[in-house]
Order: C-alpha cells, then structure tokens, then sequence
C-alpha cells in the first residue's frame, strides 16, 4: 500500500492518517549548485528518497517533496541555484501545513534537508501551532537528527557543503548527479573558523564546495543513508506517541 500523498485517493487518506494517528512527513529540499562535480538538485533527492524508505517503514503519509528553499546565502556566482526568500518559503509551508490540518493531518514532520531552510521553517512552526490548538509540528534537520549523523556531515568543515557527507549519500543513492572525474579537484576548505558574522558562499567557497568530496565513496554512504533511514524512523515513531506535557488549550487564560 503507497504512503505516497500524492498516490492516495481521498476517500482512502482518512483511514491512512487515523492508522498513523494523524501523523504526516513534509519533506523540503533546495535546488542550488554543489559545486562542479555534483547536480543541483542533491538536497531535493536526499529529501524525497529518505522520506520514501521512512515512509514505508514507518506507515506514514508523505507529502509531495518541495523542491525549491531559502538558498539565497549562495549567490548568484554560480548557474543552478533557484532560491526563494525566507518569507516565500515561511508563507508557503504554513499554507501547506493548514490545508493539511483540514486533511486530517495533527502531527506535522517537516523535513528539512537543507541547511539554511531552518530559520524559515522553525517561523513556520510557530505560525501553524499557534493557530491550530490542537496540532504538532516539528521541524528535523536531516543532517542533525542524531548524534551519529551529525559527526559524519561535519567530518570535514563546520560549513560544509558538497562535501564528503554529500557526496558519498548520491554516489549510493544517485550516483547519475555525480561527476567521478571531478571530484580529485573539488575540494575546498572551511574558511569560517573564528568569524563573527555569517557570509555568502560567494565570499566562503572558490567553487561552491565546503569540504572533501574527494575522500567520498557509495560504501560510506550506503552506511550513512542506512543510519539516516534507521534514526529518521525513531524519531517518527517517538513522535505518534507523544503528548503535550500538560493539556492546557493556547487560547485560554491560566485560572486567578
């Protein structure tokens, strides 16, 4: 039975959410240069192929994969990078996120598999919780989600980007948006350590890329797409479960 949202015909939805007490994935990507050995769409087919595997280990209704986010911190050096605002991207996923609501939908998982989507995604968050008493949302960080996770994409540069995380993830799971013959000639280094404010990658990277593609390999990311898949998966599953704290509704006054 497809977990796909865009699969599923409305009078099945109903009985897919209840059975995933109304749970729901959002996956967003980017679609932005990664440099001269790698497509632009790497962080929109992360999203896509990991939510897929999520989806169908854990019983999940996934929505259509948004392509396009705030990529404007990569200027305009390069071809490739499609970007829309923070406020474009803050107005469309709290628009999504309310028809969704109507759907059924009480537990919202936004998944962001690019980094600087966070801010307006987290904007987004508070819009939608604010307004629907009695809906969930969480925004989780692909590359964050877990410990393990984290220490394999920051191996090679706290600002890293197309870098051997990247790189060894498409190699495995894409390798037709790799380019072997350059990844000898892509690396470059992190050069934000100690700076106090955050800069365009224009002024960061002499070629869009932060780290060492060319250490990259399908056997490490076979490995890593597998721990992405296994920690995305329990993350999941804590989150049907879960519960408020305390049942108090947004829109009442505390007693005197």
């Amino acid at each position: 039975m497809t977990m796909q949202w865009s699969e599923t015909t409305w009078d099945e939805l109903p009985a897919k959410l209840a059975a995933a007490s109304g749970t729901a994935m959002l996956p967003i990507g980017a679609t932005e240069q990664h440099g001269p050995h790698m497509g632009c769409g790497m962080d929109y087919i992360l999203a896509d192929i990991l939510c897929r595997e999520v989806a169908e280990s854990t019983g999940v209704p996934m929505l259509p994969t948004m392509p396009y986010g705030c990529s404007v911190g990569h200027s305009r050096r390069w071809p490739g990078t499609i970007a829309l605002s923070p406020i474009t991207l803050i107005n469309l996923v709290k628009e999504i996120g309310d028809w969704a609501y109507h759907s059924g939908v009480r537990r919202l998982f936004i998944i962001n598999s690019h980094v600087t989507n966070a801010a307006p995604l987290r904007c987004a968050l508070e819009m939608l919780r604010s307004e629907h008493d009695d809906m969930m949302v969480a925004v989780i960080n692909t590359a964050t989600m877990s410990p393990r996770v984290k220490q394999f994409h920051h191996a090679d540069g706290d600002d890293w980007h197309a870098n051997d995380a990247e790189t060894s993830l498409m190699l495995e799971k894409a390798p037709h948006i790799v380019r072997t013959d350059k990844l000898t000639l892509a690396d470059d280094p992190d050069r934000t350590d100690d700076l106090v404010f955050a800069h365009p990658v224009n002024r960061t990277s002499l070629n869009g890329v932060t780290g060492q593609p060319s250490i990259s390999s399908a056997e490490k990311g076979a490995e890593w797409f597998a721990w992405m898949v296994e920690d995305l998966s329990e993350l999941i599953r804590r989150g049907q479960a879960e519960q408020p704290p305390l049942p108090h509704s947004y829109f009442s006054h505390a007693a005197a």
